[in-house]
């Protein structure tokens, strides 16, 4: 079963995003041009990835179980091949028809993905073996019976071509047996001997399965320790990293994991080998994986990550979340998870939220509608099933329209503020878009403001419109018409300050742990696309509902240079000293590691419900106070465990989560977690 794209000069196999993007780069950034790449979430499946006004886009397309091929939402095609020639004449939800192919270099095969090695005698063996049953119903059939057509070979090829889809879908399941570091039912404590057996570099890893419900973890060591992690199977029998990327096989899932960490503490490097295993299957273990070299070549590898510093109690971060007896973190109840059947998330509907006149501007007060916020222990709006969680124009029909500058007949303002400033003010709205509305948040600059305020507010939509995060309140775009307008996603809960201070007796830890922890998602992905936010504050932290924050208010931030690992401002200017590190304060010098100091004054402010930094101090008094070393104590409710120094968003997330999961998975009221913060600070 040859793959079907391998005859196309376009065709790649099987390379990573970044790779394909320095292929469109080499060849031009032009409009239309375009390449195809294996597809690592879906089975069988191919990304098409395309330039268009210099930007890229990624577009999956899905084998169907028929055998034909379609893009999301698209026509089913025969082959990738017809589905390229179709996209080359009508865009029909691209963002440009497909112009010009990028060829590979002459001499250049499709690189192999670790699958197809294998795939062709799995799915052969498969086939006969089931082949020979088939012949054993025959009347008088046994042991050794032929096939009575005498064509078995005939039929062997048939049956291959005929059921290629379903079969390769289902020996592809099983396909993680025959992979080195696959070591099968072994305990946490097993795993750790045989991790700890020999050399132990960053990235070793194994997976290994549960003995109940064949569930899975994936152990993995970094700095000399083991780090245990739950791999999740859900309904759809996708497989992933709690809140990670979902893949259809625990294969495609490692190899991933290979390129990115997805909520890791590090990369997997290198297979720890299974000691049970045939020696010709552990030899796969220096198998490179899209483009990813065997441990030991140069140059691919991207740099460590930072370690997660100690706690003050002298603990490691081994032990860090407390893992339970299966030697992983537990997800947490009530809510990571869909308990219920089959659609019940469709059948949840948002429940009324207290709507903050402000938006994240100005001074503001809660208007409570008619209905308090769900009690503990029911059933809750996750992230995934709100209308914000996803970018509007993640539907291709939505993509063609996404501009910068939006049109003002699209655009309906409600007369009713949610909150105003010096700028302006803040109203609520609907956008209309190709195919639905979604509510909106409108900043309108007023008509008298000068010239450098405009410039500013130019700016931070510039800034956000690049931005696209479940995490980050997300830019629509700009409306300028009566006034300069500002139109953006809806998040009605107001700033987490405000929210934290009016239910202080009704909030738990778990709840604050898990708004700061989506907050962590949020900064980490602005370190990954090399931005520094400068004014992250609990202000600035909005909230959609009880359970699911977004950071907004990027009017200070700063896009970094490739090459820059911070920005130095020439002077100062009206600067929130109280969230700024020292060396923002001495040297105007901002980068991720400063709003890592940012999100632990605003972690501050969560645990201590809504109260203000350095209380009663002014801004030299407080450089005085850090200068001198000193520090505000710690919140009476905020945990020991993430009571840290600064290490970069990466392991910052990865702390948080942990210490999430831990806590989330108790029960609510019980005596040492989550239970409902009770006392005022002094």
């Amino acid at each position: 079963m040859p793959d079907a794209a391998a005859h196309l000069p376009f065709y790649y196999g099987s390379i990573a995003r970044s790779e394909a993007e320095e292929h469109l780069k080499l060849a031009g950034m032009a409009d239309g041009l375009f390449l195809l790449r294996q597809c690592l979430r879906s089975l069988g499946g191919y990304v098409l990835s395309m330039v268009c006004d210099l930007q890229f886009y990624h577009y999956p397309i899905e084998r169907q179980l028929n055998g034909t091929y379609a893009i999301l939402g698209g026509k089913a095609h025969c082959g990738p091949e017809e589905l390229c020639e179709f996209y080359s004449k009508d865009a029909d939800g691209l963002c440009c028809p497909l112009r010009k192919p990028c060829n590979r270099p002459s001499g250049v095969e499709p690189q192999p993905g670790v699958f197809d090695s294998m795939r062709d005698n799995m799915v052969r063996e498969y086939v006969r073996q089931t082949w020979k049953l088939e012949v054993l119903g025959y009347p008088g059939g046994g042991v050794g019976t032929r096939d009575p057509s005498g064509t078995g070979g005939d039929a062997l090829e048939q049956a291959i071509i005929s059921q290629a889809p379903q079969v390769e879908k289902l020996v592809a399941t099983t396909a993680h047996e025959r992979m080195p570091w696959y070591h099968g039912n072994i305990s946490r404590e097993e795993a750790e001997r045989r991790l700890y057996s020999g050399a132990q570099p960053d990235g070793k890893f194994l997976l290994r399965e549960k003995k109940e419900n064949r569930a899975y973890a994936l152990s993995l060591i970094y700095g000399k320790t083991v780090y245990h992690y739950k791999v999740d199977h859900d309904k759809s029998g996708k497989y992933s990293i709690p809140e990670g990327t979902k893949f259809d096989t625990l294969w495609q899932l490692v190899e991933y994991l290979k390129l990115k960490p997805d909520g890791l503490i590090f990369y997997l490097r290198e297979a720890c080998p299974n000691p049970n295993m045939p020696g010709e299957l552990t030899a796969l273990s220096a198998t490179p994986g899209l483009g990813l070299p065997p441990a030991g070549a140069s140059g691919a590898v991207p740099a460590p990550i930072s370690l997660p510093v100690p706690s003050p109690a002298g603990e490691g971060a081994r032990n860090l979340g407390h893992l339970n007896a299966d030697g992983y973190t537990p997800d947490p109840v009530g809510g990571m998870r869909n308990a219920g059947g089959e659609g019940e998330l469709a059948k949840r509907a948002e429940k009324p939220f207290p709507i903050h006149e402000g938006h994240g501007m100005g001074k503001g007060r809660f208007i409570t509608k008619g209905s308090s916020w769900e009690g503990a222990g029911k059933s809750r709006l996750l992230p995934m099933d709100t209308s914000v969680y996803e970018s509007p124009y993640s539907d291709p029909e939505e993509l063609k329209d996404k501009k910068l500058f939006l049109k003002r007949d699209h655009l309906m303002i409600d007369e009713v503020e949610l909150g105003a400033g010096n700028f302006g003010c803040v109203k609520k709205g609907v956008y209309k878009m190709r195919k639905k509305q979604i509510d909106v948040a409108i900043k309108v600059l007023k008509s008298n403001n000068e010239k450098t305020v405009k410039d500013e507010m130019m700016k931070e939509a510039q800034i956000m419109h690049q931005l696209d995060n479940p995490y980050i309140v997300r830019m629509i775009g700009v409306c300028e018409a009566e006034s300069l307008m500002l139109v953006m996603e809806m998040a009605s809960g107001g700033p987490l300050n405000r929210f934290l201070a009016s239910r202080k007796d009704e909030i738990t830890t778990s709840n604050i742990v898990e708004l700061m922890h989506q907050v962590s998602m949020g900064m980490k992905y602005l370190e990954e696309k090399n931005f520094v936010h400068r004014d992250l504050a609990a202000r600035n932290v909005l909230l959609v509902n009880q359970h699911y924050a977004k950071i907004s208010d990027f009017g200070l931030s700063k896009a970094l240079g490739a090459d820059d690992s911070y920005y130095k401002a020439r002077t100062a200017g009206k600067w929130p000293l109280k969230w700024y590190a020292p060396e923002c304060i001495l040297y105007h010098k901002f980068s991720s590691k400063s709003d890592v100091w940012s999100y632990g004054v605003t972690m501050w402010e969560a645990f201590s419900f809504g109260q203000k930094p350095y209380k009663k101090m002014k801004g030299p008094e407080v450089i005085s106070f850090i200068e001198q070393g000193k520090r505000m104590d710690c919140p009476q409710e905020c945990p020991a465990e993430i009571w840290e120094e600064r290490p970069g968003f990466v392991a910052v997330e990865n702390i948080i989560r942990s210490y999430y999961y831990s806590i989330a998975a108790k029960p609510e009221n019980g005596p040492d977690t989550g239970d409902k913060a009770k006392a005022a600070l002094p």
